[in-house]
């Protein structure tokens, strides 16, 4: 009878991943927030938001400008003024947004002076798109353009990153939008006037910036109507923040 002797079996103990320990919440220094990003890639945030109203548009946007976790700017102005009566609030890349808003400014100067009339909202918002859509793969830029003209009166058009186009009763953009969608369904309503749209305005981004840890500082508004462009400025201390 063949012998043998009995070696005890080896086990390897293995431990299960806790899915509760928030230690590798942060990688090298980086948070959740910023450790996916490519190399040479910075997280931006911002709160950008247009409504119409008959006679003209109210546009608003917070003023923080953030580099990763590290804010740039407290006091940005992120509406800028493309026309007489057209503008656009900006979000993604400040360089990249200040570049096209740049281009588009010079595009329609031009042809305000070929044609002799003023350049409507949408020509405007279709210069944005051409130009973010040619340089999709090069910019992060989101933008909503909109302002006052003779043909639609007071319009919004949404350009996202890609370069679409899309004319809308109202607007809202930049990481912060995410908190307010649910806001803004509840409270928008079609036929809102100016001051309603303002009050409406202020109170979506003040809620967004209370939320969205890349979006604060100030509240920066502009109302566009024929006859004048009224803007508006909201100390980051007296943000209508509430029900």
């Amino acid at each position: 009878m063949m012998g043998y002797s009995r070696q005890p079996m080896q086990y390897q103990e293995t431990h299960a991943p806790n899915l509760y320990n928030t230690s590798n919440n942060h990688i090298d220094g980086k948070s959740a927030e910023t450790r996916d990003l490519k190399a040479g890639e910075v997280s931006t945030g911002t709160t950008i938001m247009a409504i119409p109203f008959d006679g003209g548009v109210v546009m608003g946007a917070d003023s923080r400008v953030s580099t990763g976790i590290y804010v740039a700017n407290r006091v940005s102005d992120k509406i800028a003024q493309l026309h007489d009566h057209i503008w656009c609030c900006r979000s993604g890349s400040a360089a990249d947004t200040q570049a096209l808003t740049d281009y588009v400014k010079h595009f329609l100067s031009q042809l305000s002076v070929e044609q002799g009339r003023l350049p409507t909202v949408k020509v405007a918002a279709h210069l944005m798109r051409r130009l973010c859509y040619q340089n999709k793969d090069n910019l992060m830029a989101g933008v909503i353009v909109g302002g006052w003209d003779p043909v639609d009166g007071g319009s919004v058009y949404n350009v996202p990153l890609g370069g679409a186009c899309i004319k809308m009763p109202f607007a809202i953009g930049g990481s912060g939008s995410t908190y307010i969608y649910g806001l803004v369904d509840a409270g928008y309503r079609e036929g809102m006037g100016r001051e309603e749209c303002v009050a409406f305005v202020k109170k979506c981004i003040s809620h967004a910036m209370a939320r969205d840890g890349s979006s604060g500082g100030s509240i920066r508004i502009v109302a566009v109507t024929e006859t004048e462009n009224a803007r508006e400025y909201v100390p980051g201390n007296q943000l209508p923040y509430g029900p």
